[in-house]
């Protein structure tokens, strides 16, 4: 059987110069939207306090409601959507605060740029976002308990 196999011929670049090497460095990279410190980056993370902001309001307002007219909120259907919606925010809110964690490690012990980005910012960012995290937490465990523990 005929096969043609690739074959690779590895090329030298050729040395830089003076000239070169001035004009390597002022290259930078594209910013891309959605990449840190570009306007396409902040709504990644205004989204998911958007979101987290409104869900809380929404199921304070339903307890309230709830309390008011003192009817239970033992419906199936109302602790599966109370379950799913406290799910889907927690994994968001998770999903935000390791992606931030990420970026304040890469900035911090990466690239050594604490100086220059406001590192004490971030850190205290990252942090309210797991404590936001731990908070919701509590609330998607109980009403997932609830729903699994519904009998008949």
């Amino acid at each position: 059987m005929n096969v043609s196999r690739p074959a690779v011929h590895p090329v030298e670049a050729p040395p830089l110069t003076d000239g070169d090497a001035q004009i390597l460095q002022r290259v930078r990279m594209k910013d891309i939207q959605g990449m840190p410190g570009t306007p396409g980056g902040l709504p990644c993370g205004c989204y998911t306090t958007i979101l987290q902001g409104t869900w809380s309001l929404l199921l304070a307002g339903v307890d309230i409601y709830a309390i008011l007219v003192r009817r239970s909120l033992r419906n199936h259907f109302v602790v599966c959507f109370f379950t799913v919606g406290d799910g889907i925010t927690a994994i968001l809110t998770f999903a935000a605060a390791s992606a931030s964690a990420g970026i304040t490690v890469l900035i911090g012990n990466d690239l050594n740029r604490c100086a220059e980005n406001n590192c004490a910012s971030f850190e205290t960012a990252t942090a309210m976002a797991f404590l936001s995290w731990f908070a919701v937490s509590p609330s998607f465990l109980f009403n997932f308990w609830t729903m699994a523990s519904r009998r008949g």
